[in-house]
């Protein structure tokens, strides 16, 4: 597959998108990016990209936060990752990467004065982690970024290493995923993900008030919840000993997609699989970015014109 990159306004081969070693985003982590699936519907020959608009507007609003000001629009962000994929020519599910930086190779503490940049590639991305098994999860010793810390709103690359140090330390000891608690010690968020518990037939999942990334995954899972199934998501602050008295646990996230948590420290959640619910919204959550319910259309965006292939 041919790799290219967005890259000072042009596309450009994956390996000329080079950044100097002076770059004040490399250097201070002036930086925030977004992570966008493109999901490849083999029996259609057809690439959707979801809800790349959401994703964009979240980006614009993280470089508020850190006074980038980019010379693109919504919709002429949108039009460069289609085209970036088509080049790419792209025929298995893709993860799109837009970073959006402090491009000026200046030493020194600050955000203001430097010049932005921004850049998309795309690569081949498959299953982050295992959707049909779960995944085990251990709490990490690491508690999350607080908001009056790092704006946790904003998809920042340095806010990063924090997830960065869980990971590692759920790898470490043998687990799949971290899953933070906050300051406060409630139950916050995976290294990159949102968490949802099933409890009495209902969703309860974190409040953006307890230091969340408001996920659009989240966002489309708590919709696709109501609205297909009629169940409802409570939004409250959950104390982790609340994880092994549920009936199911899960995961959402661009990467992640609807993934089971199945065990945390060692401990069964539920009855140690994927539960009911889990599956019916997982089920339902890769017909709609497939692009196989036609009421969910307006959230993806096809790649390919399917009568004449790229």
């Amino acid at each position: 597959m041919p790799s290219y990159a967005f890259f000072d306004d042009k596309f450009v081969p994956l390996a000329k998108a080079k950044i100097g070693v002076m770059t004040h985003a490399f250097n201070y982590g002036t930086a925030c990016f977004e992570g966008i699936r493109g999901n490849w519907n083999k029996e259609q020959g057809q690439m959707y990209i979801f809800r790349m608009k959401e994703h964009y507007k979240r980006l614009l609003d993280s470089c508020d936060v850190l006074k980038i000001k980019l010379p693109y629009s919504i919709d002429e962000m949108c039009d460069i990752s289609i085209e970036l994929v088509q080049r790419c020519k792209s025929r298995e599910d893709t993860y799109i990467r837009p970073i959006a930086y402090k491009k000026s190779e200046q030493v020194g503490v600050r955000l203001h004065k430097l010049d932005p940049g921004f850049l998309v590639f795309a690569t081949p991305f498959g299953a982050y982690l295992d959707i049909e098994k779960g995944a085990r999860c251990c709490i990490a010793s690491w508690r999350r970024v607080n908001s009056d810390m790092i704006p946790i709103r904003a998809k920042i690359n340095g806010i990063y290493v924090n997830s960065a140090l869980a990971k590692t330390e759920a790898f470490e000891r043998g687990f799949d995923e971290a899953i933070f608690l906050t300051q406060e010690g409630h139950v916050c968020e995976g290294s990159g993900e949102n968490i949802f518990l099933v409890i009495d037939g209902k969703l309860v999942t974190p409040p953006p008030s307890d230091d969340i990334l408001v996920g659009i995954t989240r966002d489309t899972v708590i919709k696709l919840a109501k609205k297909e199934f009629g169940i409802d998501t409570i939004e409250r602050s959950i104390d982790p000993k609340e994880i092994f008295k549920a009936d199911e646990c899960f995961m959402t996230g661009t990467a992640a997609h609807v993934t089971p948590i199945i065990e945390v420290e060692g401990r069964k959640v539920g009855k140690g699989s994927i539960g009911k619910t889990t599956k019916q919204l997982q089920a339902m959550y890769f017909d709609v970015i497939l692009g196989r319910k036609k009421k969910y259309m307006g959230w993806c965006t096809p790649v390919y014109d399917v009568a004449k292939p790229r």
